[in-house]
């Protein structure tokens, strides 16, 4: 199957609102309250979305800010 890289934007919402209140987070470094870009290959859109998801899971506050094809 075809694939193709995709950048990928996401942050770590609990850690940004930390860092917000002047606090930090037990597991994650304060970086993570900015945008990480991250590249990685997939079939589609969709596939690079949950392979990012499984990487970077929404219940421990990763937030998904886009998905672009490069």
């Amino acid at each position: 199957m075809f694939t193709r890289s995709y950048e990928v934007a996401l942050h770590n919402a609990e850690v940004r609102r930390l860092v917000y209140e002047g606090e930090h987070h037990r597991q994650y470094p304060d970086s993570w309250a900015d945008t990480h870009y991250v590249e990685i290959e997939a079939e589609d859109e969709k596939t690079a979305t949950a392979k990012i998801e499984r990487k970077f899971p929404p219940d421990r506050g990763f937030v998904i800010e886009r998905v672009v094809a490069v």
